[in-house]
C-alpha cells in the first residue's frame, strides 16, 4: 500500500516535486552552459555587476584595442556647443525635420469621434480621448482583458493590475508605483543600465554589425527583469524565451478561436510549450527564491500579497510585453530617426539630459509603439450636447491620430520637432504611454533606459545604418515590430 498525502496537499506536493526535479536537471545543464560561455566566448570582457562607470569604460576600451581601434578616436566628442533656441523655435532646421516612419493614420479628415457599423466608437481627438481616459466611466478593454474575464471564475482570484479597475486597481497601483518612481529608477537601476549599455556596445564592436532589435531586446529584458524580479533563471536566454511567446498567435485568436483541428491543436501546444519554458526556467525559480528571501521587487510584492504562481506568471507576461517588447521597439525607432537625420542626432548629443528626454518623448509622440487603446464604458459618457456614448460601448482610441491632433501639437504634427510647445498640462509623449489611471507606470524607466543606451550608441562616429528595418504589426500589443534593422561599426 502506498502512502497517501494529506487531503488537499496531494496535487500541490506532486507539482512541487516535479518542478524540483526538473529544476535540478536544468540547474546542472545551466552550470555547464554558464561555465562554457564564460570560459570560451568572452572571458576577458565580463562586466562585473559592482563595476564603476570608469571600470566599465576601461573594460570596453580593452575590447576596442583588441580590434585595433583607438578608444579616443572611436567615441565621438559630445562636448558640442549647445544650440540656443531663437524666438522659441527648434534649432533643428524646420526644412529638414525627421518625418514619421510608420504609415499609420493621422487625424486627417476623420471626424473626431464616430461610431462604425459594428457599434464600436472611434476617437481621434485629444481632448475627447483625455476626457475618456481620465474619467471614471470606463474599464480596461484592451490587451485581451475582456476575453480573460470570460474564463472560469476560479482561474484567477487576483486579476492582473493591467486589467483591474476601481478601488482595487487604485490600491495596487499605489503599492507598485514605488518600483517605478524617477528617484527609485535613478538610484536603483541607473548604474545597471549603464553597465548593460556598455555590454551591448561591446557586443556591437565584437561582431562588427548587429541586428539592433536583438540587441535592444536584451537590454530591455535585463532592465525590466531587475524591477520585476526575474533574476533567478535556471538557464540563460530569457530574452529569447519571452520573444518566442510574443511571436505566437495573438491572444484574442488563441482564446476566442480555438478549433479542434490538427493545425490549431499543434499551434496551441507549441504556444503552451513556450509559456511553459518561461514559467519553469524563469518565473518559478524567481518565485521560489523570493518565498525564501523576499527582495525589493514586484514578484516579492505579489508573493507577500498571496498571489498564486499562475497569477504571478500572468503578471510577468504582462510586464514582458508592456515593459520589455515596447521599449525594444521604441529604441529601434529612435535610433532610426537619429541615424537618418544628422542635425537631430547632433542636437541630441549636445543636449543636457532633460532636453534629451524631451527629444525622445517627441519621437515617441510621433511613433507610439501601441497604436490603439480600448475601453468599455460602464456609464454613459456625454461628449457634447448632441452626442453621448451609451453604457457598455467599446471605444477604440486611435493613438496615432490623437497624437497628431493639430489643435494641440500645432504645425507639422507628423514630424519630430524637439522644442514643440504644448498646452499647459499636456505631457510631451501625448497618449503614447496611455493616460489616466492606466497610464504606463514604467514611462520614466523606459525613457531613461532609452537615453542611456542611445547616448552611448550615437556617440560612435563610425556607426552606420546598413539596412532599414522591416516593419510589421503585432496584434498582441496593437503596435509595430521591427526586424532586420542592421547597424555596423565602420572600422576604416
Amino acid at each position: 500500500m502506498g502512502t497517501t498525502l494529506p487531503t488537499g496537499m496531494e496535487s500541490g506536493a506532486w507539482e512541487s516535486l516535479w518542478i524540483y526535479l526538473n529544476c535540478c536537471v536544468l540547474a546542472c545543464i545551466a552550470y555547464l552552459a554558464v561555465i562554457t560561455h564564460r570560459a570560451i566566448l568572452r572571458p576577458q570582457f565580463i562586466f562585473r555587476e559592482d563595476a564603476t562607470e570608469q571600470e566599465s569604460f576601461y573594460t570596453l576600451r580593452s575590447l576596442f584595442e583588441t580590434k585595433g581601434l583607438d578608444v579616443n578616436k572611436t567615441m565621438l566628442d559630445v562636448t558640442l556647443e549647445k544650440n540656443n533656441s531663437q524666438n522659441g523655435q527648434c534649432p533643428v532646421d524646420h526644412g529638414n525635420l525627421s518625418a514619421r516612419r510608420m504609415p499609420f493614420e493621422t487625424q486627417g479628415n476623420h471626424p473626431p469621434v464616430m461610431q462604425d457599423a459594428h457599434g464600436v466608437w472611434h476617437v481621434r481627438d485629444y481632448e475627447i480621448a483625455k476626457k475618456i481616459m481620465r474619467g471614471q466611466k470606463t474599464r480596461q478593454a484592451g490587451f485581451g482583458s475582456e476575453l480573460v474575464r470570460q474564463l472560469p471564475g476560479n482561474f484567477m482570484k487576483n486579476e492582473p493590475v493591467l486589467y483591474q479597475d476601481g478601488a482595487e486597481h487604485k490600491a495596487q497601483r499605489r503599492e507598485l508605483a514605488r518600483f517605478f518612481t524617477p528617484k527609485t529608477t535613478s538610484s536603483n537601476y541607473r548604474r545597471l543600465m549603464e553597465r548593460y549599455a556598455h555590454e551591448m556596445l561591446a557586443e556591437l564592436y565584437a561582431k562588427g554589425r548587429v541586428e539592433l532589435s536583438d540587441l535592444t531586446m536584451t537590454m530591455a529584458v535585463q532592465v525590466a527583469a531587475q524591477v520585476v524580479g526575474l533574476t533567478s533563471s535556471v538557464l540563460p536566454g530569457m530574452a529569447g524565451r519571452i520573444d518566442a511567446f510574443i511571436q505566437q498567435t495573438d491572444l484574442d485568436s488563441t482564446i476566442a478561436e480555438f478549433r479542434w483541428e490538427p493545425k490549431a491543436i499543434l499551434s496551441h501546444l507549441q504556444n503552451q510549450s513556450r509559456m511553459g519554458k518561461f514559467y519553469l526556467l524563469d518565473v518559478k525559480p524567481a518565485i521560489m527564491r523570493r518565498k525564501r528571501k523576499p527582495q525589493d521587487d514586484v514578484i516579492s510584492h505579489l508573493v507577500a500579497q498571496g498571489y498564486s504562481d499562475a497569477e504571478i506568471m500572468v503578471e510577468c507576461i504582462t510586464y514582458g510585453t508592456a515593459g520589455m517588447v515596447t521599449t525594444r521597439e521604441f529604441i529601434v525607432f529612435a535610433t532610426w530617426h537619429m541615424l537618418e537625420n544628422e542635425a537631430l542626432r547632433q542636437q541630441y548629443l549636445a543636449a543636457e539630459e532633460a532636453d534629451r528626454y524631451q527629444i525622445l518623448e517627441e519621437i515617441l509622440r510621433l511613433e507610439p509603439v501601441v497604436s490603439h487603446l480600448f475601453r468599455r464604458t460602464t456609464e454613459p459618457i456625454e461628449i457634447s450636447d448632441e452626442l453621448t456614448i451609451s453604457a457598455d460601448s467599446l471605444i477604440d482610441l486611435h493613438i496615432y491620430a490623437i497624437n497628431t491632433d493639430e489643435t494641440i501639437v500645432g504645425a507639422q504634427p507628423n514630424a519630430v520637432c524637439p522644442l514643440r510647445e504644448l498646452p499647459r498640462g499636456t505631457l510631451p509623449p501625448m497618449m503614447s504611454f496611455g493616460d489616466g489611471r492606466h497610464r504606463c507606470p514604467g514611462a520614466f524607466l523606459a525613457i531613461q533606459e532609452t537615453d542611456i543606451f542611445l547616448y552611448k550608441l550615437l556617440a560612435i562616429p563610425n556607426l552606420k545604418l546598413v539596412s532599414k528595418p522591416v516593419i510589421g504589426f503585432k496584434d498582441i500589443i496593437k503596435g509595430y515590430e521591427t526586424r532586420n534593422f542592421i547597424v555596423a561599426v565602420d572600422e576604416e
